[in-house]
């Protein structure tokens, strides 16, 4: 066997052994650091997720219909936006989330677990939340673009898109005038 062939087949059987290296030229440097603001990324969408089901489910008084549609629409965005985000993760080389502890530690979103919030605080509380996750996805927008993952960064665009639509959405909702 030629010496090249030997290296072939010992790169082969390096890759086989580490199941989670998914090969990319962002190097180990970007992949590290793109993964790590999109897990935390994807930690606060999942703490938004939950939250927003909390207030949906909790949604009492004169306007609750239309609330708790808006809730279970805005709540189904951003459960929609963590598959993509997780498998962005594997696909640059990086490891995902692994647990709801996992998330706890990593999350910027503050729970909220009061037994009796009201309607219009609920809503307010949400607004200021995705006002944070505009912030956070610029953020990472910014990075991914500096390390050159146009994919990541094209992926993110079109959540800021969706997260500024519910921050106006829940804007007019809380408007008193």
């Amino acid at each position: 066997m030629k010496t090249t062939e030997i290296a072939k087949i010992q790169d082969l059987q390096t890759r086989r052994a580490a199941p989670l290296a998914t090969p990319t030229d962002l190097g180990a440097e970007a992949t590290l650091e793109i993964s790590g603001s999109l897990n935390t990324v994807l930690a606060d969408v999942f703490a938004l997720y939950l939250k927003t089901k909390n207030f949906h489910w909790h949604m009492s008084g004169s306007h609750f219909r239309d609330y708790h549609l808006m809730m279970d629409e805005q709540a189904t965005e951003l459960f929609a936006m963590t598959d993509p985000l997780a498998e962005r993760i594997r696909k640059v080389g990086g490891k995902t989330l692994r647990s709801i502890a996992h998330i706890a530690r990593l999350q910027r979103v503050l729970d909220n677990d009061a037994d009796y919030v009201q309607p219009l605080d609920m809503l307010a509380e949400l607004r200021d939340d995705n006002r944070d996750l505009v912030g956070h996805l610029r953020a990472a927008h910014g990075l991914c673009n500096a390390l050159r993952d146009i994919a990541s960064a094209g992926l993110i665009e079109g959540w800021i898109d969706q997260t500024e639509q519910r921050c106006w959405f829940l804007f007019e909702a809380t408007r008193s005038t």
